[in-house]
């Protein structure tokens, strides 16, 4: 009897496999499959627990189907059978191991499930930036009120429709991310490996990544969300910084090796960019020591952005049972990961 294994106990609230989506899931297995929870506490942080729990590790013994925060590589050792992995995570990283990479299981991710968060994130971040929120929180705790900073001659304050924002990775999330700053006039370009499949809604063009360094001097406000893979680790240079017009917004919601920070931080410190907003960093948490503590045109989260307790296991539940039932009838199943190209 086909045996699907939920791993999905997180440590953080947030994410933690809902007693109603469990029921929902045990009530939703097709004929002949059955279905078994593990109770012991997992990592849903980056791309899941670094090491499996003894029970995870008991049950995907027969399991043909597992549902996590990735999978661990000593948890696929011990799953002779599984021939279905899906992630409850976006990112796929950590799950890309030779092993998996190799291998003719199949892999599926959850992204788009945080879609619409993470781009309300972006929003609120830029608008932080644009509209000068970050010079007001320093002067409410200082209990200061001066209106110079604002209004004076060169103000760093502009409305969304003057920027050029360049969404480098222009896929679910990107797109969701381009069509809520279009809304609000910014005037969007995308960088996507396929550039042949032309631009998301909101988007005016789509680019390949090989024009990057061709778009940046014209991008006031550049999106990093895509997916951390050889070709984009450290994509943001510090020459690429570099080339960004004065007064550029940065802002991170993919990976922290995507970035430069100590370019961004002295590029912000200089005065030549405007500010960054941050959810992920190279190292996390964030160093007691790092600069972009001490910014006060950098706004850092300690990697939250998807974070939407109401909606999330609404999202992943429908997820899961429309792959499940997809793969229970042979059909091909959404979301699935190119394992050479890294998402």
């Amino acid at each position: 009897m086909p045996l699907l294994v939920l791993d999905l106990q997180a440590t953080s609230r947030n994410w933690r496999l809902t007693p109603a989506a469990e029921r929902a899931i045990i009530a939703a297995a097709p004929p002949g499959w059955r279905v078994a929870n593990v109770t012991a506490p997992t990592s849903s942080d980056g791309d899941g627990a670094a090491g499996p729990s003894d029970e995870a590790l008991d049950l995907v013994r027969t399991a043909e189907a597992y549902v996590g925060f990735g999978m661990s590589r000593p948890l696929f050792a011990a799953a002779p059978r599984v021939r279905w992995v899906h992630s409850a995570a976006a990112g796929v990283a950590g799950v890309l191991y030779d092993e998996m990479r190799t291998s003719d299981v199949t892999l599926t991710n959850s992204a788009g499930v945080h879609a619409i968060p993470i781009a309300e994130y972006v929003v609120a971040g830029v608008l932080y930036l644009l509209r000068g929120f970050d010079m007001a929180v320093s002067q409410q705790r200082a209990g200061i009120w001066d209106k110079s900073p604002f209004v004076r001659e060169g103000s760093v304050i502009r409305e969304m429709g003057e920027c050029r924002a360049l969404i480098v990775g222009a896929g679910g999330l990107g797109s969701a991310i381009g069509a809520r700053l279009s809304l609000l006039g910014a005037h969007c370009t995308g960088v996507r490996r396929r550039p042949e499949l032309g631009p998301p809604p909101g988007f005016e063009r789509v680019v390949g990544p090989d024009t990057l360094d061709n778009e940046l001097p014209s991008a006031d406000i550049v999106v990093l969300c895509a997916p951390f893979t050889p070709s984009t680790r450290d994509l943001m240079t510090a020459e690429r910084l570099a080339r960004l017009p004065a007064g550029a917004i940065v802002v991170n919601v993919a990976r922290g090796a995507l970035l430069d920070e100590v370019a961004l931080a002295d590029g912000i410190r200089a005065g030549r960019l405007r500010g960054a907003v941050l959810d992920v960093f190279r190292e996390e948490p964030l160093a007691p020591d790092s600069p972009l503590w001490l910014l006060p045109s950098v706004l850092v989260t300690p990697h939250v952005s998807p974070v939407s307790p109401g909606r999330f296991w609404e999202r992943e539940l429908a997820l899961i049972l429309e792959n499940w039932g997809r793969y229970t009838r042979g059909e091909p199943l959404v979301n699935v990961v190119d394992k050479a190209a890294g998402y």
